[in-house]
């Protein structure tokens, strides 16, 4: 708890590019959101775009986006499609690209995708509400003066850097990277946010113990020191599990899946981080100022 304001800080420093990219740019959303159709193909090799755009503008298609993904893969995003016309726009790719294939076509219609986005916020809304009112019915007898709203309070302040920092990226490789964010990405966004309450809950109820159990000398700073300590290398060993499975999942996991995985591993190292050096700092600094209120 020495260096609080350092590691606080240094949260700040990461946290502040994503912010200022999400403000600017904002997130690049995948067709769960914004609705319409996404064609993805693998050709032979590269190709000119411009010739795909023209297949589908042939067939009086409007065309978004065409995004080279790894390899000779493509995926071309237009306005919503009739599943119907499928067949019709997959013959006529290969008439100008030989031995084309599709890999998948999907099609959402904008009041689904309306729906979808106002979905995820209802469901990021009810996690933050839900978790910050369980911490604080969880460490309700908690020793006083000490507040159990401020314990859940932190948690919440720690898990909102968690989000910040995983949104950030995303809006910055949505910019630079083409990378869009869909369902799975939600997904990983509420996995990562309960997982690092979780270990936060581990940090805060040693904290909570230790209250009763250590000397009445040792101030709260001390005592959260001294918890912090205790369950360091617990909190550092289950979180390296997840982050080999998830490294592993990475490097060798199909396309579909790599940019969940991505968010999912940044989501892990950044919930491990907060719970130690965001969640107890910013309890120790607030329980310190209204220690010195009441005096």
């Amino acid at each position: 708890m020495k260096y609080k304001i350092w590691y606080l800080a240094f949260s700040a420093l990461t946290i502040i590019p994503g912010v200022i990219a999400l403000i600017i740019w904002g997130l690049n959303m995948a067709v769960d959101f914004t609705g319409g159709s996404v064609f993805r193909y693998e050709f032979e090799s590269t190709i000119n775009t411009e010739d795909l755009r023209k297949v589908y503008s042939e067939k009086n298609i409007e065309v978004e986006a065409v995004v080279p993904e790894s390899g000779n893969k493509y995926s071309v995003r237009t306005k919503p499609v009739d599943p119907q016309r499928n067949n019709e726009i997959k013959d006529a790719v290969s008439v100008v690209f030989p031995n084309a294939e599709q890999l998948s076509f999907e099609t959402v219609g904008p009041s689904i995708g309306a729906e979808t986005t106002r979905s995820a916020f209802v469901a990021l809304s009810w996690a933050v509400v839900g978790i910050m009112a369980y911490i604080a019915f969880a460490f309700r007898n908690i020793p006083k003066p000490y507040s159990s709203f401020r314990f859940g309070v932190s948690a919440v302040i720690a898990m909102l850097h968690d989000a910040l920092l995983l949104i950030g990226l995303f809006a910055i490789l949505g910019h630079f990277k083409n990378v869009e964010v869909d369902g799975l990405f939600i997904t990983a966004v509420l996995t990562v946010l309960g997982f690092s309450v979780h270990d936060t809950i581990v940090v805060f109820d040693r904290i909570r113990e230790n209250l009763g159990k250590l000397p009445k000398t040792m101030n709260f700073e001390d005592v959260t020191n001294y918890s912090v300590a205790e369950t360091l290398s617990r909190s550092v060993a289950t979180s390296l599990t997840v982050i080999f499975t998830l490294s592993a999942l990475f490097v060798l996991g199909g396309d579909t899946i790599k940019m969940f995985v991505l968010a999912m591993l940044v989501g892990i190292i950044s919930g491990t981080y907060s719970s130690i050096f965001n969640a107890a700092p910013i309890l120790v600094l607030w329980e310190n100022h209204a220690a010195k209120k009441k005096k």
